[in-house]
């Protein structure tokens, strides 16, 4: 049987407690989806108002590496939760940090009606590191409400 010392001990609980903070401050996959059908919600009651909730950075749909992104099926940005100044833009021909056109992938979901996910890397808003992220797309009234969490 291994003995740790006092010091040994009390530097495998920090980093013990390290690692329950920083996958607390990660958000789900489950979570991204809630959230996104939430914004769908949302914009059915509210309408093109639900917009500027959506884009408010301080608001109920941001929450740790969760955002709401509003697209439509050309690839033009509605709301965006992390980054205002993509509001109006088209991202169409948008990349992620390997080349994949994962825009094309949202838009063929909105496009179809049909919501689903998408898998491509991003730069994470906590951590602003390049990561997985898996993005669930709920579509509504021709807009695709996109929340995508992070992995490592």
């Amino acid at each position: 049987m291994i003995q740790l010392n006092r010091r040994q001990m009390v530097l495998a609980a920090m980093l013990a407690m390290s690692l329950t903070v920083s996958a607390a401050d990660r958000a789900t996959k489950d979570e991204a989806k809630a959230m996104a059908k939430k914004a769908a919600t949302l914009f059915k009651e509210k309408g093109k108002d639900a917009f500027a909730v959506l884009n408010d950075k301080q608001g109920p749909f941001v929450d740790r590496d969760l955002y709401v992104a509003v697209l439509d099926a050309s690839g033009n940005v509605l709301a965006h939760g992390a980054n205002e100044k993509l509001v109006g833009k088209s991202l169409a021909q948008l990349k992620d940090a390997d080349g994949k056109a994962f825009v094309q992938d949202i838009m063929g979901h909105v496009s179809a009606n049909k919501p689903g996910w998408v898998d491509y890397r991003w730069v994470n808003p906590v951590s602003k590191e390049i990561e997985a992220k898996s993005s669930f797309v709920e579509v509504h009234g021709g807009y695709g409400f996109m929340v995508g969490a992070y992995s490592k």
